[in-house]
């Protein structure tokens, strides 16, 4: 595989073709407008995308929804050449993968309407998950998006002042995502889960 160095990341844009051959199986990057983003994970940010994994995969069994949890998968919008998000977790709705052409080959999505939830769990480039993932997510028909700030790292107009762990959930009203910030013992209303029992702060300290 080819990496490029940090002043490569400055001047290269990749297409879709040229990321998925040289980046495609690094779970480490992702694409966005053509710029490669390195999701700088650390030990304890894949502590808690497991441990999303493990509640979501729970929920799944106890109510036989016929879903799966990706991690890691890459999600391609059809409408464009230049962006390839990864998300943390991925909730895909198998019978909608019938529509899906590049599935049967790669790990690839390419349609809102295959994906049930994502979540985020956020790291250095806070940015993408605060601004740019919110309104592509929203505008694939995502229906709900978790942002899990375990570090407090989001701007104050996005997780307020003082900056402390947040996990905000995104839910689709009529194309816009309607924002919630919960903390501690606030607990989870998830609309595709509606019997998980989860609070907020037992995800945001998991594996610290």
């Amino acid at each position: 595989m080819i990496l490029l160095n940090n002043r490569d990341f400055q001047k290269t844009l990749l297409n879709i073709e040229q990321f998925c051959l040289h980046y495609g199986d690094d779970n480490r990057y992702e694409l966005i407008d053509g710029e490669l983003i390195d999701l700088e994970p650390t030990g304890i940010h894949e502590e808690i995308a497991a441990f999303i994994t493990l509640k979501l995969c729970t929920q799944i069994d106890k109510a036989n929804f016929p879903w799966f949890i990706l991690q890691r998968g890459l999600l391609r919008p059809s409408s464009t050449t230049m962006t390839a998000f990864r998300p943390d977790v991925m909730v895909v709705d198998r019978p909608a993968l019938i529509e899906e052409t590049l599935w049967p080959e790669q790990s690839i999505l390419t349609l809102g309407s295959s994906i049930r939830l994502i979540a985020e769990v956020v790291s250095g480039n806070w940015q993408n998950d605060y601004a740019r993932k919110v309104e592509d997510y929203a505008t694939l028909g995502i229906p709900e998006y978790w942002i899990v700030d375990h570090g407090g790292l989001g701007g104050t107009r996005y997780i307020g002042r003082p900056k402390q762990p947040t996990l905000t959930i995104c839910q689709l009203v009529d194309g816009d995502y309607q924002m919630q910030l919960l903390r501690g013992d606030d607990p989870i209303i998830s609309s595709q889960f509606p019997d998980l029992n989860l609070t907020a702060g037992q995800v945001l300290a998991y594996g610290q």
